[in-house]
């Protein structure tokens, strides 16, 4: 039963869903999250944050393809092991349009909020929102039954948004987070750019004591 709980150096979580396999892996001193999603029906896929550990990234692929590597925004830990995974699997990169600059391997698919992302018989809608850094993206599979299920990259987290920088910044990101994120169903399933997974109902009571603390 998948739960999400992965740690550095254990095994990947697999989820399969109608249409979609997902698999988590930690890497990295940061414990980064990696997810690497499968069209079953194609064998496509599409990486989020090919953020270390090249190898046990690439030994998540077994004999299947690569097609994209999705990198969610700018920060340093999310992209470590970008070039050698693009490299062996020629891949094609997407980031967001504002953060792909400060990414220094080449993004082909520039995405900004509104935009889909299709491989396979799978299509992902991209949310792009200021405040962790200046275009981090977010994506979101709404599976054939019905659920919901969202990558958050840095932008949310069980027990609050991505850490910033600034008051402007915290307005901007927990303003996004709020319309993009919490408009969608409680049962939404959220899988964050570090740690554990939750979902919209868990965090949806704490919107108020985030606002008033700033962070």
């Amino acid at each position: 039963m998948y739960n999400g709980r992965v740690t550095v150096a254990g095994p990947a979580d697999v989820r399969e869903l109608p249409g979609l396999v997902i698999s988590k892996i930690a890497v990295g001193p940061y414990d980064n999250n990696a997810y690497l999603l499968r069209c079953t029906a194609t064998g496509e896929s599409l990486l989020i944050d090919a953020a270390a550990e090249p190898e046990r990234l690439l030994a998540l692929l077994g004999d299947g393809q690569l097609d994209y590597v999705l990198t969610t925004h700018r920060h340093a830990d999310h992209w470590q092991a970008l070039s050698e995974v693009i490299q062996v699997t020629g891949a094609r990169t997407l980031a967001g349009s504002v953060d792909a600059d400060e990414i220094p391997i080449p993004t082909d698919v520039l995405l900004s909020s509104g935009m889909f992302v299709s491989f396979g018989e799978i299509t992902l809608r991209v949310f792009e929102i200021a405040g962790h850094t200046e275009g981090s993206v977010s994506v979101l599979y709404d599976d054939p039954e019905g659920h919901s299920h969202l990558f958050t990259g840095d932008c949310l987290f069980p027990g609050g948004i991505g850490r910033t920088l600034s008051p402007d910044d915290f307005a901007s990101l927990y303003a996004g987070v709020v319309e993009h994120f919490f408009s969608l169903p409680d049962e939404t399933w959220v899988y964050p750019g570090h740690g554990h997974d939750t979902t919209i109902g868990a965090e949806r009571p704490s919107l108020e004591e985030w606002r008033l603390r700033g962070w």
